[in-house]
């Protein structure tokens, strides 16, 4: 990626999940399924046809395209609100149960930003729809959040500029990781471990010795 191609929306969301999980899929267009990935897929099919719809006098854009030469920013929005009154809604669709995720709420918060600078209003909140609770979460855009946009699509503008992957985190996380294979977190933390164990053997404490 050339450093003035914009930044997939995307790619916020995997690098607040994960950063090697960002560059091995941006940077190295690595990919595999798991039953997550499968499950989100099924759900953004219910999204992923563009086109629009009345509802109650709202109007329904589904897989809007978005996007916004200030941030570097570019991607779609799973479905888009335009009410009567002016308001435009973001809604952002995932299949898990309704719980607080940063990495979603990133992603949304993008998606707003983008609308603000296609469309020259504000877009003050917008929601995570949680395909399993069939239930909305409703997100304020705030402040903080408009910067951890800014900040993420910067540091990942400079990882894919860089060339270099970041360093497995090798917790959690990649126990849900469709990637677990690929980046092979377990081996790789365990040399660096091992380095630092190494380095250690030659380290000297007593001011005695290091004189």
């Amino acid at each position: 990626m050339n450093e003035a191609d914009p930044v997939p929306l995307a790619a916020l969301q995997h690098w607040t999940y994960c950063p090697r999980q960002c560059g091995l899929i941006h940077l190295e267009q690595a990919f595999e399924d798991n039953i997550h990935t499968a499950r989100g897929q099924a759900v953004h099919h219910l999204v992923d046809t563009p086109g629009y719809e009345m509802k109650a006098g709202v109007k329904v854009e589904r897989a809007l395209p978005l996007w916004s030469d200030r941030l570097g920013l570019i991607g779609k929005a799973d479905l888009v609100e335009f009410h009567p009154d002016g308001t435009v809604f973001p809604v952002e669709f995932k299949h898990g149960a309704k719980r607080q995720k940063m990495h979603d709420d990133i992603q949304l918060a993008a998606q707003a930003m983008c609308l603000e600078d296609m469309l020259g209003r504000s877009v003050p909140k917008g929601a995570i729809y949680h395909a399993s609770s069939h239930r909305r979460r409703e997100v304020a855009i705030s402040p903080a959040l408009r910067a951890l946009v800014m900040e993420t699509a910067e540091a990942i503008r400079a990882m894919l500029a860089s060339g270099r992957l970041p360093p497995p985190v090798n917790d959690a996380r990649c126990r849900e990781c469709s990637l677990k294979d690929i980046c092979q977190p377990e081996a790789l933390g365990g040399k660096a471990r091992l380095a630092h164990l190494v380095a250690g053997l030659y380290a000297v404490d007593d001011p005695e010795f290091s004189r």
